[in-house]
């Protein structure tokens, strides 16, 4: 007896409105859907300041959404799944280490421009 397998090619809805609060990534979805998630799953933005949580922009027509200031690219088709942040302990560490280096920077001035 042969079974074949039927490949159904399912429709990944786009994003359309994103929502970030101190504690949930909330995303409106183009097929009426509204999707919140932890935002424990996502440390970059757990520690993003809230302007940098409200400068995100949709990447590939709505199939990802993009934080330019922490460098993070988060797809609708991961959150569906339900796929947390796939960055490893390491790189966050780097990261978040290099973000309190820049942070300390900037607060103390040496980070401004001259005219």
């Amino acid at each position: 007896m042969n079974i074949s397998a039927i490949e159904i090619e399912i429709e990944i809805p786009k994003a359309e409105d994103v929502r970030v609060t101190e504690d949930t990534l909330t995303v409106d979805l183009s097929d009426g859907r509204t999707i919140s998630v932890p935002l424990e799953w996502f440390p970059r933005l757990l520690n993003a300041t809230p302007q940098e949580r409200r400068n995100w922009r949709l990447i590939g027509k709505g199939q990802g959404i993009h934080w330019e200031g922490i460098d993070e690219d988060i797809s609708v088709e991961g959150l569906l799944a339900g796929r947390p942040s796939g960055e490893s302990h390491e790189s966050f560490k780097k990261w978040l280490n290099q973000r309190k280096s820049r942070l300390t920077i900037l607060s103390s001035g040496r980070g401004k421009r001259c005219r």
